[in-house]
């Protein structure tokens, strides 16, 4: 009885590319996977620290360069990474074929840098596979449809791994980086961290959303949406990693999975806000017109018919939220904007959550048994997070992770 065919995506990250050894190395990967029974399709980043060093080029020229110039730009990393491995296959005597993420139909909206995949044609990518051949694609980026190059975000070769999952009916997404899977926090920061066997897409969406830069958390939205299992695990050995799953096979749910901490944010405020109804509303309105993602969101109680507003953004979005809010505060009549880069967000994660009692205030408690002060709180149904001075972001995370006993989680 002949075994049914598979068709497995596999994504490999910076690390796993970043030169020529690391490359005949995933070469040699992809050709253990590559079976007469098996079907593959791999989505590679750009080589080591590539983005960094082309981003760094064009703010040596610019310091507000054109999203479209830099989507162009960043674009190529990808492009020479995909090129060199299926190089380093057809060396290796297998036959492999690369292609830009918009060779491969990925069809995005014209959102520069932020780009969202709307459709993917994946004619040439069947037409590869039917012919035998390793397909190897460039992920991060696709195509608008004015034919522009768009790239879909930081981490959006994750995406583009799960994207072409889905369409392609893959039975499992491989995810290899230069960790061996998915820890209970950061295991260069605590080294108790421990590895988990199995995560559910929930609780890995709201770590990846909340910090941990593992996977990005779109590409873990999709894999929700459309139950694609997803196996993390390391491109230098062999082990087995961590299984990101629709639902874990314990019969309880621990109550905190993971910690995580976020030190890629900026904390705006704008004083003396006129307190009346569709303020608020107007001004988060008006922030998202010029593309900016905004955070954890805090208003202070008025008394005297005027508040303070606080908001967290990305870093790298700040100096054009700083220029935003300042128009916002002079239109609505309100004071000045504050900006303070260096706080940090530390959280909580677990399903758990929901029926175990007592976690925040155990969570407090702790942060406050080490004088951390905490700025702002936002919590979901799974997790809860708090702004904090980023100098305190390391000792937060260790005094969580023993609080609640993370070191002990494969043995609960």
């Amino acid at each position: 009885m002949s075994r049914r065919k598979q068709l497995i995506v596999q994504k490999f990250g910076g690390s796993s590319v970043a030169n020529v050894d690391r490359i005949k190395n995933v070469a040699q990967r992809v050709l253990e996977t590559k079976t007469k029974t098996n079907q593959l399709v791999v989505v590679v980043s750009a080589l080591g620290d590539t983005t960094d060093e082309l981003e760094a080029l064009a703010l040596q020229l610019s310091q507000n360069p054109p999203d479209r110039e830099m989507d162009m730009l960043m674009s190529t990393g990808e492009q020479v990474s995909c090129a060199l491995l299926a190089i380093a296959i057809k060396e290796l005597g297998h036959d492999s074929i690369s292609f830009t993420g918009g060779q491969v139909g990925i069809k995005t909206d014209g959102l520069y840098t932020k780009a969202r995949i709307h459709k993917i044609d994946a004619r040439r990518i069947r037409k590869a596979l039917k012919e035998g051949k390793i397909v190897i694609v460039a992920g991060y980026q696709g195509i608008a449809e004015n034919h522009d190059i768009t790239t879909l975000g930081r981490g959006g070769s994750d995406l583009t791994a799960v994207a072409l999952a889905k369409t392609l009916h893959a039975d499992v997404c491989e995810i290899f980086t230069d960790v061996p899977g998915i820890y209970t926090t950061d295991p260069r920061v605590v080294k108790e961290a421990q590895k988990l066997k199995q995560i559910t897409f929930e609780e890995m969406l709201e770590m990846a959303s909340l910090g941990a830069q593992v996977m990005q958390a779109r590409s873990i939205e999709v894999a929700k949406r459309f139950n694609i299992p997803i196996h993390v695990r390391s491109s230098f050995v062999k082990e087995e990693g961590t299984m990101i799953l629709k639902r874990d096979e314990k019969l309880e749910e621990v109550s905190v999975r993971g910690i995580t901490c976020d030190k890629s944010e900026a904390k705006i405020t704008i004083c003396a806000v006129p307190d009346k109804p569709g303020v608020a509303a107007y001004i988060f309105n008006e922030i998202s017109k010029v593309g900016i993602s905004v955070d954890t969101i805090v208003q202070n109680v008025s008394h005297t018919r005027l508040t303070d507003i606080s908001f967290t953004v990305a870093k790298t979005d700040l100096d054009k939220a700083i220029k935003a809010t300042e128009k916002i505060s002079k239109k609505i009549g309100a004071g000045e904007v504050q900006h303070d880069k260096n706080v940090a967000r530390v959280s909580i994660v677990g399903s758990g959550m929901r029926s175990h009692h007592g976690i925040a205030a155990k969570m407090f408690q702790t942060l406050a048994k080490r004088k951390i002060n905490i700025e702002m709180i936002t919590t979901s149904e799974i997790s809860i997070s708090c702004i904090i001075h980023s100098g305190n972001a390391d000792k937060a995370a260790k005094s969580l992770h023993a609080a609640f006993e993370l070191e002990k989680i494969n043995q609960m």
